[in-house]
């Protein structure tokens, strides 16, 4: 097919004239050696012999042509394809041939000047590596470049580094990725922030699904035993390499850790875009409620709990006994009534709390952030023991727990706390455990079995 661009091409005289003159050369050229030799006593059988010899060598010159050309091959559906010998049209050429291929998240600085993006993506297509999404991230000397790469299985990642450094690419960092990792960055940023409108918990899980592996401590501004702490940083936020300090719309400050791999300040303020929409929404959690029977008839209710459950929580405390509250909180009772206002901030984790039908708070459950590990703890009142719902509210808790996409959780309990070991031993995980001084930390190992999503009892939700 010839364009209309092509086809339209404008006619140039002079180039006429120039092949016009060139036959007439030609012409006389020929009239002139046909004439020398022509007069000769041989000549007629010279001008014979150069003939076949003209023909024969140019229908030499076309077979070796066809026999060894480097074009592609026929199509393999036109006439007679599939009749010729040795042709398997179904066959792959060995270039194009599949091969087994991995996901990598690659973040590499190079200079800010024109085609040091450009060395990058040749090196990476000599690699036969294909580019998934690219990000850029400006800084004041230079500009920071993360890719998501599907590369062969068996480029291997210190290869693709020199490679990449040869290319100018300087502070390269390179981990494996998943199919979770194709989201395209601004889906994702508004995932995390839908979830964080939710719910308040959800800010720290949000701010290390955002930033990647990271340590994400919330330091109050008043400690459990009411002192000032002095936690604070300005509105704006502190922004120091491998670490960004950001001020917690509840008091006190949140800091963000990352030694691996220093923060951009695209991503604080990804980070501080996220911290003022939860300032901007308040305290809030969802209220979703769940009625579960127990075997023996009683009806009770699981929902979230936070800091306006606070009297609740204190009169089931007066109502436990000392051995229950020593078991939970590892220390003096006196003062186990201080840990509960830290326990229900949302910000410090996930609270469950089990009701009775006249509304009295008979247990609690809570899921605690400890920067990159995760702790489980229950606490239910005497009366209300051995009846399944220590194990009912643990399970849910683990749910929590892999549906944020924790990797284990820990209980930390004393050796004599059987019906604690009990439930957990009631997970069906893999556990490890721990004894030192009397203390039993147990770690359960998530994904490795799922668990349990609905509860053994009838279950209702309202």
């Amino acid at each position: 097919m010839t364009s209309a661009k092509s086809a339209r091409r404008p006619h140039h005289w002079r180039r006429d004239l120039i092949e016009l003159a060139a036959l007439f050369t030609a012409v006389a050229v020929a009239d002139a050696i046909a004439n020398l030799i022509g007069h000769q006593p041989d000549g007629p059988y010279l001008l014979i012999a150069s003939a076949v010899a003209l023909t024969a060598t140019a229908a030499f010159h076309t077979w070796w042509a066809r026999r060894h050309s480097h074009a592609p091959p026929p199509d393999a559906e036109g006439p007679g394809a599939s009749d010729a010998p040795g042709v398997n049209a179904g066959a792959a050429p060995d270039d194009t041939a599949a091969v087994e291929t991995v996901l990598w998240r690659m973040r590499t600085t190079v200079r800010d000047a024109p085609g040091s993006l450009a060395a990058l993506c040749i090196v990476l297509a000599r690699h036969r590596i294909d580019i998934l999404t690219l990000q850029t991230h400006p800084l004041a000397d230079g500009t920071v470049d993360e890719f998501l790469l599907r590369a062969p299985a068996t480029l291997p990642a210190a290869q693709l580094t020199r490679a990449i450094a040869e290319a100018g690419g300087s502070s390269t960092w390179i981990e494996r990725a998943d199919a979770h990792d194709l989201v395209d960055a601004p889906t994702r940023v508004l995932g995390l922030a839908t979830r964080t409108a939710l719910d308040a918990a959800e800010l720290p899980l949000a701010l290390r699904q955002l930033l990647g592996r990271c340590t994400i401590h919330s330091l109050p501004a008043v400690s459990i035993t009411g002192r000032a702490t002095g936690a604070s940083a300005p509105v704006e936020g502190v922004l120091e390499e491998t670490v960004m300090r950001l001020r917690d719309p509840s008091g006190g400050v949140i800091t963000v850790e990352r030694p691996y791999l220093p923060f951009t300040p695209t991503e604080f303020a990804r980070a501080r875009a996220l911290v003022e929409l939860d300032a901007r929404l308040g305290p809030r959690i969802p209220r979703s409620e769940h009625v579960l029977t127990l075997p023996e008839g009683n009806a009770i209710t699981v929902r979230r709990a936070d800091r306006s459950d606070l009297e609740a929580a204190r009169a089931m405390h007066d109502r436990c006994s000392e051995q229950t509250l020593r078991l939970r909180y590892h220390g003096p009772v006196r003062d186990a009534d201080r840990y509960l206002e830290h326990l229900l901030s949302p910000r410090f984790g996930r609270t469950l709390a089990v009701q009775t039908a006249s509304g009295r708070t008979v247990a609690l459950g809570h899921l605690l952030w400890d920067g990159d590990e995760t702790e489980v703890a229950l606490l239910v009142e005497d009366d209300w023991q051995r009846r399944g719902i220590g194990s009912e509210l643990l399970g849910r808790l683990v749910a929590l727990a892999v549906e944020a996409g924790c990797e284990s959780v820990y209980a930390v309990t004393q050796a004599s706390n059987t019906g604690m070991v009990a439930a957990m031993r009631a997970l069906s995980l893999p556990l490890d455990y721990q004894i030192e001084e009397g203390t039993l930390v147990i770690t359960a190992r998530l994904g490795a079995t799922p668990v349990r999503s609905l509860p053994p009892y009838e279950q209702a939700e309202r």
